[in-house]
């Protein structure tokens, strides 16, 4: 077995208690998150004991703004290295969990185990994948077990935003543990599938070491509602549209299509996808049996002109605001097949991720520019969320009643809240708070986290397209005066250190003697800039990257009464 030694071990503190001594000697549990714990999405863990290890989940999170031309972001997969991955264990098939599939297949050596709606997505993504890969995804289902080395994995359902989703019970020589996966209590599932409250309750009786579990709706009180409440609502929609509805959603939210659907087929509409994400989820959810549409009821976009808009609905992708996805094209009359009109309503049927209010708030201005009318979750009630909140987490909690407590999926304010309320819920549980990278070890000591291991991000590069605004317009204007300097720095991403000698990229800024002579005196700038910053400074990009603007636009201001546009560039490793 391998075993990270702690960079810097730890004092757990409270978070630390003695655990009974086993009849035979066992090895320890390691449990390590490289992404999903202290951020929203990249969801991945790896869960070792003795010579087994698995890896839970290998999902991707979307670049911030300021990443110009990546496409996706996956974890650093140096820490793999230390193992031998003996399975891939999926608990859904959202991009957060599953995206990231094809780049961790080579380290891993086993299987890749997933109910038949999460490989299907999977093997969608892997259409140039040799056959021999193809083979490694073996479908499971709800309340099958399956044997990986030393671990004994049982998969539970749970219900979320779309079908097939599970959570985990692995029985390891150590205890048990259980990953919830993304999850909510749905008490009337579109589907009838509910959650596994018998499987749950009795692993409460059986004893488990630790509870992992989803932290997104911690913050929210009550619970976070059925898909059926959004049924009224849409009715209400129906009802009065005399134009086509045009309604955006997540690809993967197969219950809302029904919903769709089943109000189609009443109202006397047709459907069409609109959409390549859409399209395809939609056939293979068909195909499985998850999405049933009634004959007639659904045409191609390219039928949509053909037909009156008061029988039409367009199920489209673009909830986001995606500069290339269906309804942003719609919006400004760059669909082949799919043009607004005044009596139109296009709803937007999913929440809002952060970072995305700005573009989506674009595709609204432009839907209404057109004459449409636009509804979202603020005017009528058209969402509901997919993960549980703060009810449905102590319900959990209570059912399970684990010795040590893990809470994932979320930022650090999330995990925190969720720590708190378990504390409430049951005194007897111990809360270990843990981040990405962060070694969360049980043995007879107990459960802490004992040290940390290299987590960090890979970018993946790809083509994006968008508009051109007041912001860019405005930065030209400042590059035909002084030009553009880039000071490239690599930082450490945990340490927070300058990891390389800055570089400095020039574009139309004049060169002679005096300006070559600032440009040399850069990197020392730099390095002292970071010297003094604080160390929560240096290992949050947006602040490190906004001092290091305002220091060089200083020096060149004082230095030589330029003032080029700076457009620092933070590379974390």
């Amino acid at each position: 077995m391998h075993t990270f030694e702690a960079d810097a071990d730890k004092d757990s503190g409270p978070h630390m208690i003695a655990a009974d001594s086993p009849t035979a000697p066992q090895p320890p549990l390691e449990i390590i998150p490289l992404g999903g714990v202290g951020e929203f999405g990249m969801n991945m863990m790896i869960i070792s004991c003795g010579e087994t290890a698995i890896l839970v989940d290998a999902g991707v999170s979307f670049p911030e703004p300021e990443l110009l031309g990546v496409d996706l972001i996956i974890p650093d997969f140096r820490p793999l290295e230390a193992f031998t991955i003996s399975a891939l264990v999926l608990t859904h098939g959202h991009e957060d969990h599953i995206g990231a599939v094809a780049h961790v297949l080579p380290h891993v050596k086993g299987p890749v185990y997933g109910t038949a709606f999460t490989l299907a997505l999977v093997e969608k993504r892997l259409d140039e994948a040799d056959q021999e890969t193809r083979a490694r995804l073996v479908r499971v289902k709800p309340r099958e077990r399956i044997t990986v080395g030393s671990f004994s994995i049982e998969f539970l359902r749970v219900t979320h935003s779309m079908p097939d989703c599970v959570a985990l019970a692995i029985r390891t020589p150590r205890g048990i543990v259980v990953h919830t996966g993304d999850f909510k209590i749905d008490q009337t599932p579109l589907d009838g599938e509910h959650v596994d409250f018998h499987g749950f309750a009795e692993l409460g009786t059986e004893g488990v070491l630790v509870l992992l579990a989803d932290s997104t709706n911690i913050e929210r009180r009550g619970f976070s509602g059925s898909e059926l409440e959004v049924v009224d609502g849409f009715e209400e929609i129906f009802t009065g549209a005399t134009g086509k509805i045009a309604v955006a959603i997540f690809a993967s939210s197969i219950y809302r299509m029904q919903i769709l659907v089943d109000l189609a087929a009443r109202f006397d509409r047709r459907v069409a996808f609109v959409g390549r994400g859409a399209v395809d989820n939609a056939e293979i959810a068909q195909r499985l049996g998850y999405l049933r549409i009634p004959a007639g009821v659904q045409m191609r976009d390219s039928d949509v002109r053909s037909l009156p808009a008061k029988e039409v609905v367009c199920i489209c992708t673009g909830s986001q605001g995606e500069p290339q996805a269906a309804l942003s094209r719609i919006a400004i009359d760059d669909h082949r097949h799919v043009r607004l009109e005044p009596e139109d309503v296009v709803v937007f049927s999913a929440r809002e991720i952060p970072g995305n209010e700005k573009a989506i708030g674009r595709v609204m201005n432009h839907v209404t520019r057109r004459g449409a009318d636009v509804v979202h979750e603020g005017i009528k009630h058209v969402h509901v969320s997919g993960h549980g909140s703060e009810e449905e987490l102590k319900l959990m909690l209570s059912l399970i009643r684990p010795r040590f407590f893990v809470p994932i999926h979320g930022e650090y304010r999330q995990l925190s809240r969720h720590a708190r309320v378990a504390g409430r819920v049951s005194a007897a549980t111990r809360v270990v708070l843990a981040e990405n990278g962060d070694l969360i070890r049980f043995d007879d000591d107990g459960g802490r986290v004992a040290g940390r291991v290299p987590a960090g991000r890979i970018l993946i590069d790809g083509t994006r397209s968008g508009e051109v605004g007041d912001e860019v317009l405005r930065d030209r204007r400042h590059l035909a005066g002084d030009g553009l300097v880039v000071p490239v720095v690599v930082i450490g991403r945990q340490s927070g250190t300058l990891e390389e000698t800055p570089d400095v990229i020039t574009r139309g800024f004049v060169l002679d003697a005096r300006t070559e002579a600032l440009l040399k005196e850069i990197p020392s700038l730099l390095a002292s800039a970071l010297d003094s910053a604080s160390a929560e400074e240096r290992t949050d990009p947006g602040l490190i990257k906004e001092r290091i603007r305002v220091e060089l636009q200083r020096f060149f201001r004082k230095r030589s009464g330029l003032r080029p546009l700076v457009l620092p560039v933070i590379m974390e490793i």
